[in-house]
């Protein structure tokens, strides 16, 4: 069986619908987010900030290349993971990948929604900040820089996203 990998922007639901998918598929899930923390002891925000977005990207590509084929895994990628390193091309090489394409309104809307319903947590995404009054059409310049990359994905599935939907999709693919 192959991996899984979900790709897309931040908030568009690849931990959440992963984390469904593989108990569906009797896979395992990882978040590459959460493989970077535990191995730094660091969140990605204090990653973000102590060593800068570059050496990020540089943890990222070293994560992505320790998932290997065949593993059963559905990965949670990060939002900007395919776009640096070659990552998308080794993606493509070691399983399946799902773009999640969420309209950025809506990812917008669920930022806003998370941080008024969280207001002590501190941010988790470093390129995106709720608070911030150009959120919107940060989050909509860097959907359309990231297009490119993400419409390479092997499945792209478009709106509102089920488990169902993806599964559907994957049929031949596993």
């Amino acid at each position: 069986m192959k991996n899984i990998f979900l790709i897309g922007m931040p908030s568009s639901g690849k931990t959440t619908l992963g984390k469904r998918l593989a108990r569906e598929l009797h896979y395992h899930f990882t978040d590459t987010d959460k493989l970077i923390q535990r191995e730094e002891g660091m969140t990605v925000a204090q990653l973000f900030e102590k060593f800068g977005e570059a050496h990020f990207r540089e943890l990222e590509a070293r994560v992505l290349r320790t998932i290997k084929p065949g593993v059963n895994l559905v990965v949670a990628t990060g939002g900007g993971m395919p776009i640096y390193h070659d990552n998308m091309a080794y993606i493509k090489t070691t399983g399946v990948s799902v773009f999640l394409d969420v309209p950025p309104e809506v990812i917008w809307e669920r930022m806003l929604l998370h941080a008024e319903q969280h207001p002590n947590e501190q941010a988790e995404r470093p390129l995106f900040d709720a608070a911030d009054s150009d959120l919107l059409t940060n989050l909509r310049l860097k959907h359309q820089a990231r297009l490119p990359i993400y419409n390479q994905a092997d499945i792209i599935l478009s709106g509102h996203i089920t488990e169902q939907d993806v599964l559907n999709q994957l049929g031949d693919w596993l």
